[in-house]
């Protein structure tokens, strides 16, 4: 649950992208960024995590550039510097060698679990579909922005089952390893 909160910037962004515009919208994601950061800097036992890190950076830039620029940008076109920008932060998580679900997964196992191999491997399965999730979403923001033809509806549908599809792999593959292991 705790990576899904994670996501919460995101979600303020659309609703109020939604309802007051874009540059309201990043800001309200960076005002969300912030606040998890603060909760995982202020509390014990908590850290701080990549992506809380990259989407504060992410809205935060963005929100800047939306301010001093004036920029004009549609709706599918914000949404595909968002998305890129979150594929961007899950590849540079693995690329780090931390691998974004790996930070959320060791709040909920045990600390000598936390340098097996199979524990670091289901890790970065799962931040391997959260990165193929996140770069099917930007292939429908680029549909959206530059396919009149498309409708957006389309866009969107394709963002729900690339998001919900990443959702239920993470809900499911670690049960299924750990059964596997133990048949």
């Amino acid at each position: 649950m705790n990576m899904l909160l994670a996501f919460s910037p995101f979600i303020a962004f659309v609703v109020i992208e939604r309802t007051v515009g874009v540059s309201a919208g990043l800001a309200a994601g960076a005002l969300v960024a912030a606040v998890l950061l603060a909760r995982d800097f202020l509390s014990s036992g908590r850290h701080v995590k990549i992506l809380e890190i990259g989407t504060f950076l992410l809205f935060g830039a963005l929100t800047l550039y939306s301010f001093a620029y004036g920029a004009s940008w549609s709706v599918a076109a914000v949404r595909l510097r968002v998305d890129a920008g979150l594929f961007l932060i899950v590849l540079a998580s693995i690329a780090l060698r931390q691998p974004f679900t790996l930070q959320y997964a060791r709040e909920k196992v045990a600390p000598e679990l936390w340098a097996s191999p199979h524990f670091v491997r289901v890790n970065y399965a799962i931040t391997s579909v959260w990165a193929c999730a996140f770069a099917v979403m930007v292939a429908a923001d680029l549909l959206m922005a530059y396919v009149s033809s498309v409708p957006h509806s389309v866009g969107i549908f394709i963002t729900v089952i690339a998001l919900y599809a990443a959702i239920k792999f993470t809900e499911r593959y670690p049960q299924q390893q750990r059964a596997a292991r133990q048949a």
